[in-house]
C-alpha cells in the first residue's frame, strides 16, 4: 500500500501562517506616501472597466440599497466571513486532508504572496473612495465597519484593491473543499466565491478588474503548484496475482476477496 505523508508539525505551521498573516499586514506600510498613485489608478481602472463594457458596480449597489437587511448582511459577510472561514478551512483541511492540506497551504501562499506584491506595485484606493464612480461606503454608513479613516488605520492596507484577496482566497477555499471531498454535494462550495464577489462589488469595496486579476493568478498558481495524486489501491507486480493459487481461488487469495464471491 501507499502510505500518505503525515501532517506537518503543528507548531511549524503555525509559526508559518502567523508570519504569512504579518507580511500580509504589513502590506499597509508599503502604501504609505502612494495615495496619490492610489487615486491615479483608480480612475484609470474605472475608465478601463467602461471601456471594456464591463457591469456598471453602481448599478449592482444600487440593487442592494433597495434592501436594508441585505446591506446588514452583505456588510456582515465582508467583515466577519474572510479570515474565520479561511481559518476554519485551513484547520479542517489539517485535519482531516493532510496530503491536500499540503497542497492548499503553498497555493494560498503563491496566491497571496503575488497579491502583495501587486498591492505594493500597484496601489489602488477602493471605488467607494472614488467620488466619480457614485458609490457609496455601504460599511461605514449602515455597519459594521470594517476600515476606519484611511490616513489613521494602523491595521488595514485601504489601497490594496487590486488583486482582491476576499475573492481569492474564497476561490481558494472552495476550490480546496471541492478538490478534497468526494460527496455530490460538494459543488455547492462554488457559491462562496460567487457570493463573495457580488459582496465586496456591492459594498463598493473592489472592482470587477480585482476579481479578475486575482482569478488569473489563482489560475497561473493552480498550474504551478501540483495538486496531489489521488490514492492509489495495493500497488504489486501482476505476477502476484497470477499463477496456479490464483487460477483455484484458494489460499489466502480467496481469503482476500478472489473468487465468485468477490465478482458479484
Amino acid at each position: 500500500m501507499r502510505t500518505k505523508p503525515g501532517r506537518p508539525a503543528p507548531v511549524r505551521e503555525l509559526v508559518l501562517i502567523t508570519v504569512l498573516f504579518g507580511l500580509y499586514k504589513l502590506g499597509r506600510f508599503f502604501a504609505a506616501g502612494k495615495v496619490a498613485d492610489a487615486f491615479d489608478n483608480a480612475h484609470g481602472i474605472w475608465r478601463l472597466e467602461r471601456l471594456l463594457a464591463l457591469p456598471s458596480e453602481t448599478a449592482v449597489q444600487e440593487v442592494l440599497l433597495r434592501h436594508e437587511t441585505l446591506v446588514y448582511a452583505a456588510n456582515g459577510y465582508y467583515a466577519y466571513v474572510h479570515f474565520p472561514a479561511t481559518a476554519a478551512f485551513l484547520l479542517w483541511m489539517y485535519l482531516r486532508r493532510p496530503t491536500h492540506y499540503r497542497w492548499i497551504r503553498r497555493l494560498l501562499v503563491a496566491l497571496t504572496g503575488a497579491g502583495l506584491v501587486l498591492h505594493v506595485l500597484v496601489p489602488l484606493a477602493p471605488p467607494r473612495m472614488l467620488a466619480m464612480t457614485g458609490l457609496i461606503d455601504t460599511g461605514a454608513r449602515f455597519g459594521p465597519a470594517v476600515y476606519g479613516a484611511p490616513h489613521a488605520d494602523s491595521v488595514a492596507n485601504q489601497y490594496a484593491a487590486m488583486p482582491s484577496l476576499h475573492i481569492g482566497w474564497a476561490a481558494v477555499v472552495a476550490f480546496g473543499l471541492i478538490a478534497s471531498t468526494r460527496t455530490r454535494w460538494r459543488w455547492l462550495w462554488a457559491a462562496h466565491p460567487v457570493l463573495t464577489v457580488a459582496v465586496v462589488v456591492a459594498t463598493a469595496n473592489h472592482y470587477w478588474l480585482d476579481g479578475v486579476v486575482v482569478l488569473a493568478l489563482l489560475s497561473a498558481a493552480a498550474l504551478l503548484v501540483r495538486p496531489p495524486r489521488r490514492a492509489a489501491g495495493p500497488v504489486g507486480p501482476p505476477a502476484a496475482l497470477d499463477g496456479p493459487r490464483a487460477e483455484r481461488g484458494g489460499g489466502e487469495g480467496s481469503v482476500a476477496g478472489s473468487g465468485p464471491v468477490a465478482a458479484r
